[in-house]
């Protein structure tokens, strides 16, 4: 049986560390099995602070301890040691023993194909060394790295550097989950920035011998983040030198380190033989958020990790912002919706919903979630658009200005609003306590002129927020007169009360209204709404977003119709959206993203709302009719919208390029439909990037006729790592229902899936958790497969394994045949001697067991 259930960790029960740490001084004496660290700290008890002196360790073996200079014997346990300590000033030193190379849980100090790194949030300093690791505990570090290596980095600028030695100084204070390390053979793309009051600053981006040419498109897009941060945030680079390195073995995406980011090389390394547009447009988004992190994030920090929106919704919703400066804003708002739609509303309806600030954790490495990011970053959107443009740049200045050098709290967060606006917020803090995503219906009323629009919000009880109150929503919202011009400009209603009224005086007629234009809010729209009102707003609608979500809406009834009743495709919906793809005044990217269609995960969801118990081959099959009758519609279309789209200048993964190929290879994939293949093989065989490339191979492979394109692009590729991920991936993203398991399988029988690996093990996995239909088949193979490797890979990687746990926490939605078999693949994981608490956290809450 699994080992005891971890203990759980409350908001409320949080208590400051007795002690400030004055100064940390690190040596670290590398070797594979035996990395000798050496620290010397410096601590000051608090006056009136806990005396009990108690510091995180894990995993350690501890040759000695000693305080102002006399040996120790400490109490150690498994989670650290306490000792008796004097009550003044007093200096810690101790040495400790680690094994990197057989540190598979990639935390903590490790070892990626003889690289040595280290991944310390949130909570891998501690396998490091003995310390108070936690986030409210700041100091400045000097770190000092003796190993054969040619590059030994740490945080901070270095102060000196010999053959085989290198010693690094962080000025700034920081929290320990913030500290770096890296030693390898590696080579370096150098840059350098100058800020904007003239300091010269050293950039790099450390990466293997052979990357060195996938390293330009990363370079750029650090500079670009440094500018618009000074440009729109007023926020300079505050050291000397900023290091990225690439490294294979990351949990994660990338690592904000203080002057030294850790990035998964999938996240940083790009090029376009062997990158995607959307890895271009990841990648630059990706840099951004680590860099905006240096100041929300690393110069103002976190108090505990119950606060970890602080800084993590913050910093999405800076880079949100950045990516629709430097691309395509309705583009970008639409895809945060979508992903938004698809992964954070599923954890709100689901076992795992918590508030976007939980008030309890037993492994928080389980709460890096979408509600903590995404939905995080929809709460910073909101309240700008309350405060307006203006005053939120006020209050981030004197966010900034206040809290520099601290660990804060939401309430630190909010209160800069309430100085700056006068505005009392207590009540939009409900939408950092409260779990769940709101319901919004809407009622309109016309009267001789007036129009009124009558709002009624509701948010269902759960585990977490058994008595919901009513939250400040904002709603913007625009009226069209019919004939489809804007009689009333957007305006931000604010929806306080469980029921609201807003009326709009003086009009000549009744308006078409446009109600959560941008999506203002994280919120279910619910509205009777009939197929012709959507499609006036698809034909007229000045919101770029809302005119968007009638498409979709029209798609998504169309196909719930086809579900319930086996009903056509509706014609209303073919028509429109061909009059759309048509418009060639319309942005193409934006085009791309009208061809799309609700995810099946999303209809099985809308469904199970309904009262109705989801079939995911019925919703596969509706999805693949709808998309086969939108080919047969746009016969005519289709090859004259992909020629005139396709690119023939030499290769950019700017906005305008991609646009135009997002939008050819959406009529590809239903050409595809039409033409057997044929033009997409032409693709393949011509393309020379990899957008065009796995674009082609993706519609051949959805053809049946994928098998010697499959077989070329792995001969091709097969010594790049990075694109061999995505040979995986699609062939299990592309593969017929009943063989999505055998194909997902087969796969792990193949010389290069080293499961191990984090990217290889998401995708094939990943993919299979994604493929609806594929995943949930009726005979369960898909969820015995998972449970499987999850098992396996458990011992070696909790954190990976965790967070593919939460592709069981929709299994309470389907029928009684589907739910036993998953409540007897989640009890089979519960079963397993020395389950991870990571794992055990998660499967306990899908499970619903104690």
């Amino acid at each position: 049986m699994r080992d005891a259930a971890p203990d759980t960790i409350y908001l409320k029960d949080y208590r400051p560390f007795g002690y400030d740490v004055k100064e940390v001084a690190l040596t670290f004496t590398l070797h594979p099995n035996r990395t000798r660290v050496n620290s010397r700290i410096v601590f000051e008890p608090k006056p009136g602070g806990d005396p009990v002196f108690f510091l995180h360790g894990e995993n350690l073996e501890l040759v000695s301890a000693s305080v102002d200079g006399a040996p120790v014997t400490p109490d150690v346990t498994p989670e650290g040691l306490t000792c008796t300590v004097p009550d003044q000033t007093f200096v810690w030193e101790a040495e400790v023993i680690i094994d990197p190379a057989n540190n598979t849980a990639l935390e903590g100090l490790y070892m990626s194909n003889g690289m040595y790194c280290t991944q310390c949030e949130a909570e891998g300093f501690r396998k490091i060394t003995y310390y108070p690791d936690r986030p409210d505990v700041m100091s400045t570090f000097t770190v000092k790295i003796h190993g054969p290596h040619s590059v030994l980095l740490s945080n901070g600028n270095p102060t000196d550097q010999s053959e085989g030695f290198a010693e690094w100084h962080d000025p700034w204070p920081k929290p320990a989950y913030l500290f770096a390390l890296v030693a390898g053979e590696l080579v370096n793309h150098a840059g350098s920035f100058t800020t904007a009051s003239g300091k010269e600053v050293e950039l790099n981006l450390w990466v293997r011998p052979g990357d060195e040419g996938k390293c330009a498109f990363g370079m750029q897009a650090l500079k670009d983040s440094m500018k618009w941060d000074e440009d729109v945030y007023g926020r300079e680079y505050d050291l000397d030198v900023f290091n990225i390195v690439a490294v294979d073995d990351f949990n994660m995406g990338a690592m904000e380190n203080k002057g030294l980011n850790i990035f998964n090389s999938s996240a940083v390394l790009a090029s376009p033989e062997t990158s995607t547009d959307g890895n271009f447009e990841r990648i630059e988004a990706i840099i951004a958020h680590e860099y905006f992190h240096n100041w929300t994030g690393n110069r103002i920090t976190c108090r505990d990790w119950f606060q970890l929106c602080l800084k993590e919704g913050l910093t999405v919703y800076r880079d949100s912002q950045f990516t629709s400066d430097m691309r395509s804003a309705p583009v970008k708002r639409i895809s945060d919706v979508i992903d938004l739609r698809g992964r954070q509303f599923a954890e709100d309806q689901g076992p795992l919903a918590h508030p976007v600030r939980p008030e309890s954790f037993q492994e928080i490495n389980n709460f890096y979630t979408a509600t903590v990011y995404e939905k995080g970053a929809e709460v910073i959107g909101m309240l700008r658009a309350l405060v307006g443009a203006e005053a939120y740049d006020k209050a981030l200045q004197l966010y900034f200005d206040r809290h520099d050098g601290e660990a804060c709290t939401i309430e630190d967060w909010l209160k800069v609003f309430e100085d700056t606006t006068g505005r009392d917020l207590s009540q939009f803090a409900r939408w950092y306590s409260q779990a769940g995503t709101p319901e919004v219906s809407i009622e309109e009323a016309w009267d001789a002129g007036t129009y009124t629009l009558t709002f009624t919000q509701s948010l269902k009880p759960s585990a977490t927020t058994p008595d919901p109150k009513p939250q400040v929503i904002p709603i913007a919202t625009g009226l069209l007169a019919q004939d489809g011009q804007e009689v009333v400009p957007t305006t931000v209603l604010e929806l306080t009360e469980t029921t609201q009224s807003f009326s709009f005086e003086g009009l000549a007629e009744q308006p078409f209204p446009s109600v959560l234009r941008g999506f203002s809010a994280p919120v279910v729209l619910k509205s009777d709404m009939p197929a012709t009102r959507r499609a006036f707003l698809l034909a007229h609608d000045t919101d770029p977003f809302n005119r968007w979500e009638a498409g979709r809406g029209i798609a998504r009834e169309s196909l719930l119709n086809t579900i319930r009743t086996g009903t056509a495709p509706d014609p209303d919906y073919l028509n429109g959206i061909r009059t759309v793809l048509a418009d060639e005044t319309l942005d193409p990217a934006y085009r791309a993203l009208m061809l799309g269609l609700p995810a099946q995960n999303e209809l099985a969801t809308t469904l199970f709302n309904e009262g109705t118990t989801p079939d995911p081959a019925a919703i596969w099959s509706a999805t693949d009719n709808l998309r086969a009758a939108m080919a047969m519609h746009m016969a005519d279309l289709l090859p004259v919208l992909m020629d005139t789209h396709q690119v023939t200048e030499p290769y950019a993964p700017d906005a305008e390029q991609s646009g135009k190929r997002a939008l050819a290879n959406g009529m590809l994939s239903l050409l595809s439909r039409l033409d057997d293949g044929a033009r997409a093989a032409q693709q393949f065989e011509a393309a020379d990037n990899m957008t065009q490339q796995l674009a082609a191979l993706g519609a051949l492979l959805r053809t049946g006729n994928g098998d010697d394109a499959l077989g070329t692009f792995e001969a091709q590729w097969k010594d790049d790592r990075l694109v061999m991920d995505k040979w995986f991936g699609l062939q299990v993203i592309q593969s017929d229902p009943d063989r999505t398991a055998e194909t997902a399988a087969k796969l792990t029988e193949h010389a290069d899936f080293n499961w191990k690996n984090p990217n290889r093990f998401r995708a094939v996995f990943g993919s299979l958790a994604i493929h609806h239909a594929g995943f949930h088949a009726a005979d369960g193979a898909g969820y015995r497969l998972l449970t499987d490797w999850l098992i396996r890979l458990d011992p070696v990687n909790p954190q990976t394994t965790a967070r593919m746990c939460s592709a069981f926490q929709t299994w309470r939605r389907y029928d009684t045949d589907r739910q036993a078999i998953v409540a007897a693949e989640l009890d089979r994981i519960l079963s397993q001697d020395g389950l991870s608490r990571d794992t055990c956290e998660m499967i306990t809450r899908i499970r619903g067991t104690e």
